[in-house]
């Protein structure tokens, strides 16, 4: 009984891929898997009749119904409590850096610093870009970093295809260290009392190498495809700078960005406590606080709209934590059915996932915003270190996904845009982030899986 089981949990897991594959609804996708993945071993559970199945997964085929329901359906969302938390904050950190002109400010400063040379101008745009979105989150964010640096780029002689996809990997870039996508991560990686497994200080280090890797790729392609061609103008920008840059943020309100993190890095300060004083201070330096009342206004407008930044994902990721629960119930009968076939070494699933890296695209099997989680569902229960699997798991969702996929929101938005064809875009931005994820995946490899 145990194998049919597994089947049929299999089965379920491949209609969830080609449903995302398809575009479908992922928040009701997964909302049916974890109802699936919840009834199928509890069938299970009723009906299996073999003593050494039994006997070595106590505990999880003895669960009884109701404590199965509340453990998936209740439990889950609950404990998912404390990284909403974090990504709510996040998300109001960023909205100060838009309502306030940081962000536009340092794109122009950049700009009058690179001079009338094109690609030292794209390098240190993208660069500023990095910065800003290891902090900044969502697609209007996207969105209105990219009307203004855009049109910057292409109207120097930039190929417009090397604009947007360097544009939107620098974005994926500081997406490694971005607080609020660490939040949605953490989501999949909640021991059985709702405790986080994974922290976004525990994750701080490796964030800053996918950082890092993933900008130094993104200058390198930019060196490599400017320099054997003169640049042409052929696109330029109908908005003018001064329209583009309508607020002038002070010069010491440039290091707002990074203030969290380096709070966090040099004084162990709480990340939330860092978005809280990078917030004040962003607000106090730009004149945004002349006196109490004003105070109450600004913070409460920027808090309500940042937190509307990000709920169109809440209703997922209070979902997601049903399934991961349920993928719990589904264990023992992976490991029946797929334990001779699934390798236990990290070494060759790691070498598996960089390989296979492309298949992080089209909300596929490697994606945390595709049918990922179904994918971790089956390693969890293979007793794989976790962070090894965070790591895993998060390189191509952000890579692929995030920075390339032409199925993420502001991708679409991007190409269009530039009028760039997707054919273009995938021929750049795919080999580009390939090789970014086979180099994050051996950066993982020897920092969390060498040692299992």
């Amino acid at each position: 009984m145990e194998y049919i089981i597994g089947v049929l949990l299999l089965v379920a897991f491949f209609g969830l891929v080609v449903y995302a594959v398809r575009g479908g609804n992922l928040m009701m996708g997964i909302m049916v898997m974890a109802v699936v993945w919840t009834a199928l071993p509890l069938i299970g559970n009723a009906l299996v009749t073999n003593p050494e199945f039994i006997a070595a997964n106590a505990g999880v085929v003895d669960i009884s119904f109701t404590d199965a329901l509340t453990k998936v359906f209740q439990s889950g969302p609950e404990g998912w409590g404390s990284v909403l938390v974090n990504v709510m904050f996040g998300a109001w950190f960023g909205r100060v850096l838009l309502e306030t002109g940081i962000a536009s400010t340092l794109i122009r400063k950049t700009v009058e610093l690179g001079g009338d040379k094109p690609a030292v101008i794209c390098i240190l745009l993208s660069i500023v870009t990095t910065a800003i979105f290891s902090t900044l989150f969502g697609a209007g964010a996207v969105v209105a970093i990219g009307v203004i640096i855009l049109p910057i780029l292409m109207s120097l002689g930039i190929p417009k295809v090397l604009a947007e996809v360097s544009f939107m990997m620098s974005v994926g870039a500081g997406m490694y260290l971005n607080p609020v996508l660490t939040g949605q991560f953490q989501a999949f990686f909640l021991d059985g009392n709702g405790k986080q497994l994974v922290t976004y200080e525990s994750n701080v280090r490796f964030g800053l190498i996918g950082l890092a890797v993933q900008l130094l790729v993104v200058i390198g392609m930019i060196l490599v495809v400017l320099r054997p061609k003169k640049t042409v103008h052929a696109w330029a920008t109908t908005v003018t700078r001064k329209e583009q840059n309508k607020d002038n943020a002070p010069g010491i309100a440039l290091i707002t960005p990074v203030i969290p993190v380096i709070l966090l890095i040099a004084f162990n300060v709480p990340i939330i406590l860092g978005f809280t004083i990078g917030s004040l201070y962003a607000l106090a330096v730009c004149g945004r606080l002349t006196s109490w009342r004003a105070a109450c206004r600004v913070v409460n407008k920027d808090f309500f709209d940042g937190v509307v930044d990000t709920a169109p994902l809440v209703g997922f990721l209070l979902v997601l934590p049903m399934f991961n629960k349920a993928a719990e119930l589904c264990a023992p009968y992976f490991k029946a059915l797929l334990g001779g076939l699934v390798p236990d070494s990290t070494l060759i699933i790691g070498i598996a996932f960089a390989i296979l890296a492309p298949l992080g695209l089209f909300r596929g099997p490697l994606t945390l915003f595709g049918c990922g989680a179904a994918v971790l569902g089956i390693l969890n229960g293979f007793g794989f270190p976790v962070h090894w699997l965070f790591c895993l798991l998060v390189i191509p969702s952000i890579t692929m996904n995030v920075s390339v996929c032409v199925t993420q929101s502001w991708i679409a938005w991007g190409i269009g845009y530039t009028k760039v064809s997707t054919r273009d875009h995938m021929k750049l931005g795919i080999p580009v982030a390939w090789g970014i994820c086979i180099i994050m995946e051996i950066i993982a490899y020897f920092m969390f899986g060498i040692a299992a």
